[in-house]
């Protein structure tokens, strides 16, 4: 017996003031009940259960057993779903755009260097960070499941789109020289690794809604430099090209000035010679004598009737004051 055994009941026995019959009545409730939690778990967790699909989300039911093993061909739509763990599996998978970029900065993407390296056409070894940017069609998750067996994106882009854009870039890369991919041709050569790579994935449903270089694709020192001696070459004889042209207009204009105002010396010279020749021909003994009256009618009528202070003398070379009038 305990230290306490006023307050414990002998072992064995029930105790005081409980009636035997309502604790054997609330033993069996509690075992009732325990069974039923027990065959309620194992009813949803293995013979029915249920799920829901989110916004931006399409599931696949993955048949488990029967004749018609594998994924549906019938992607399940937003809302909840009822299935049975015992016959299926349910794989969601995201529709809304997933972006990845690929580069040596471990501050992006993987805390590693995850950079893509690529041949040009010579042979020529170049490096670039890359971003892409992909979705699943809904209609076509099956076909993506069927063929790739990925449940997880991750997996499928940092391996098998991974693999697909490298294999990509090497192959359109081998069509062009690395002063093409470096320089001018850059947008044409993205453009066509965009084609090759959407080729490859549209029959699973994968689009590619953005791909491109984060930055300037890297070559060795060499190339580069000699690829930027070459395009400082260019621009200098670009602009000796235009200075030249800017000199030759200059000096275009000078001369057309020139020839100009040549011909317009002449036009005046021309001119002024007809106009004399003009003049002379009109000249005749009449107009003479008409512009002599003229004239002489023109200083009478200026005379103010006063007779000359001074008169010579008669031709002597003797100038006479003459007295003046009273």
């Amino acid at each position: 017996m305990s230290i306490f055994n006023n307050a414990e009941s002998p072992r064995g026995r029930v105790p005081e003031g409980m009636d035997p019959t309502k604790l054997r009545k609330y033993i069996r409730l509690g075992v009732v009940a325990l069974v039923t939690l027990i065959a309620t778990l194992i009813f949803f967790n293995y013979i029915a259960a249920f799920t829901r699909i989110g916004a931006g989300y399409v599931g696949v039911e993955i048949f488990l057993s029967g004749s018609q093993r594998g994924p549906s061909e019938i992607p399940i739509k937003t809302g909840w779903v009822f299935y049975s763990p015992l016959r299926s599996q349910i794989i969601e998978f995201p529709t809304y755009v997933q972006t990845v970029k690929w580069t040596r900065n471990p501050n992006e993407g993987h805390a590693v260097n995850e950079e893509m390296s690529y041949n040009s056409k010579e042979g020529m070894e170049i490096y670039s960070d890359v971003s892409l940017s992909y979705a699943i069609d809904p209609k076509m998750v099956p076909d993506f499941y069927l063929k790739y067996r990925v449940s997880d994106l991750d997996l499928f882009t940092h391996g098998i789109l991974r693999d697909v854009v490298r294999n990509s870039l090497n192959e359109v890369a081998s069509t062009y020289s690395i002063e093409e991919i470096y320089g001018e041709h850059k947008a044409e050569f993205l453009h066509k690794v965009e084609a090759l790579i959407q080729t490859k994935l549209t029959p699973v449903g994968v689009g590619i809604q953005q791909f491109g270089f984060i930055g300037a694709p890297r070559v060795p020192d060499v190339i580069s430099t000699a690829i930027t001696g070459k395009a400082q070459a260019i621009q200098n004889a670009e602009r000796a090209q235009n200075e030249l042209a800017q000199t030759q207009a200059e000096a275009a204009k000078k001369i057309a000035e020139a020839d100009g105002d040549a011909k317009s010396a002449v036009a005046r010279a021309q001119g002024e010679a007809e106009a004399n020749r003009i003049r002379q021909a009109s000249i005749t003994p009449q107009l003479l004598e008409l512009r002599r009256l003229e004239n002489q009618k023109a200083l009478i009528d200026r005379w103010n009737g006063q007779l000359p202070q001074v008169e010579s003398g008669g031709g002597n070379g003797i100038m006479l004051q003459l007295p003046k009038p009273q």
